[in-house]
């Protein structure tokens, strides 16, 4: 095989490893991680510099890592269907992943990036092996938090901060062990999907004082309980449109907290990305 061979991932391909229609939950992270740690919005930018390539990335490592699961359960994925190779996959994720890294370091972020870096490759690496792995992907996108306000110089003593990256630990962990099931399409058991009440409980507790809030909540619970139908139901597809939708709404989670925060048009623009991801999902799968 030339290099060429070795080099290829198609466009299409490149799409769909970075599982790129779910970006705008990473926006909405980002922007969540700045207002609850008091930094400027402004540095929105920068922070989407780092978390988009972190991001990008580590679905491209989880898709290098699980190439032979893939060939087996999942045949259509860019892998075993040939149009992208494994060296080339695993070549472009770790560029990005550096990327992400250079990035937050030249912020005055090393701790957090490296912190981020480390849990991203442990996951890709051992999803498939641990019952953990939800619990490893929530610390991925907690650490997303994290990294948004010690870039910006935030405060990541703030009870809104900590207490907020809690309950978005919480709804990862849920969706990812519902995702767990989705080469199956089926949920073996349903008790672990309980950690989905930690996030809409905070969610409504902040929103308490706030209309726009109490609003966006309202939509999270709505999201998240037809998500869970459709997990119960189990009809067939139903566990796939389920995962998808969970993830749709961690905007909403992001957007309940920044209305909470005192900052409506940062939470209007966070909102807007639940639905930016549904249409995008449309076009490029985010599983």
């Amino acid at each position: 095989m030339g290099v060429a061979g070795t080099l290829l991932i198609r466009p299409r391909a490149a799409l769909v490893l970075g599982r790129v229609s779910n970006l705008p939950t990473v926006v909405s992270n980002a922007l969540a991680g700045l207002i609850l740690a008091g930094a400027p919005a402004e540095g929105l930018p920068l922070v989407l510099a780092a978390l988009v390539p972190f991001y990008l990335g580590g679905m491209y490592l989880n898709d290098a890592f699980d190439a032979e699961v893939d060939a087996r359960e999942r045949p259509g994925r860019p892998i075993p269907s040939g149009t992208a190779t494994r060296q080339a996959v695993f070549a472009a994720g770790f560029v990005l992943m550096g990327l992400g890294l250079a990035v937050t370091v030249g912020a005055g972020a090393e701790p957090a990036g490296l912190a981020l870096f480390a849990a991203i490759l442990v996951y890709d690496a051992v999803h498939k092996h641990t019952v953990l792995a939800p619990v490893i992907m929530g610390v991925c996108r907690l650490l997303c938090y994290v990294s948004a306000a010690v870039m910006l110089s935030g405060q990541l003593d703030r009870p809104a901060l900590i207490v907020g990256a809690a309950g978005l630990f919480a709804h990862v962990v849920g969706l990812t062990y519902a995702a767990r099931q989705e080469a199956y399409d089926r949920l073996e058991a349903a008790w672990p999907l309980a950690v989905l009440a930690v996030p809409l409980a905070w969610a409504l507790w902040s929103a308490q004082d706030s209309l726009l809030a109490l609003a966006l909540c309202a939509a999270l619970a709505g999201a998240t309980g037809y998500g869970l139908r459709l997990l119960f139901r189990r009809a067939p597809g139903d566990v796939p449109r389920a995962v998808g939708l969970l993830i749709a709404a961690i905007p909403l989670y992001d957007a309940v907290l920044i209305a909470a925060a005192g900052s409506a048009a940062m939470a209007i623009v966070a909102a807007l990305c639940f639905p930016a991801t549904l249409a995008l999902h449309r076009v490029v799968p985010g599983t």
